[in-house]
């Protein structure tokens, strides 16, 4: 498979509020490449987001702002591009969210959410979050809500979601934005 797991973390609950973003990119089924920004949002930070990904004001104070982390970002998200995540819609949501406040294009590509594939294949689990998913397949998830630990492990869900059940029942749950 090929695709890029995608992360973020946000400053409050408001959708162009990112404060870091992280892309593990694979290859051939292989995890290749990685990349972590932080991001200084044009909002202020909510105390319950800081407690959960320990990111503060001080340290986004130098971080570029989303529209500059755009254009490293831009190429791995075209039309022939997968773009996963765990929990699809809050990330696509950020990103979305990020885009419009910056004014910019929306881009098309292809997505699949980890949550959705994990909940239709791994039936027995109790419930479907990152932790949980990565505690059944014996994934390290040292740093929970840090965007690349986070991004890196959903990549790795996908993985072993293609080892355990192939490619055929992922492509169904593949959708185009």
């Amino acid at each position: 498979m090929n695709f890029v797991a995608l992360d973020f973390e946000t400053a409050n609950h408001e959708r162009h509020s990112a404060c870091s973003v992280a892309l593990t990119v694979v290859r051939n089924s292989q995890i290749v490449d990685n990349y972590y920004t932080l991001i200084k949002p044009e909002t202020l930070f909510f105390w319950r987001n800081v407690q959960v990904h320990g990111i503060h004001e001080r340290d986004v104070a130098n971080a570029p702002n989303f529209a500059k982390v755009w254009d490293d970002m831009k190429p791995c998200f075209k039309e022939n591009k997968l773009i996963v995540a765990h929990n699809l819609p809050f990330d696509q949501g950020v990103l979305n969210g990020c885009l419009d406040y910056y004014e910019i294009e929306r881009p098309h590509f292809q997505t699949l959410c980890t949550v959705q594939s994990s909940r239709r294949l791994l039936t027995e689990l109790p419930n479907h979050k990152l932790n949980t998913v990565c505690d059944h397949f014996g994934i390290n998830l040292e740093n929970h809500h840090h965007a690349l630990d986070d991004s890196n492990a959903c990549a790795t869900i996908l993985l072993h979601l293609e080892n355990n059940f192939g490619t055929e029942p992922l492509k169904k749950l593949v959708k185009h934005v």
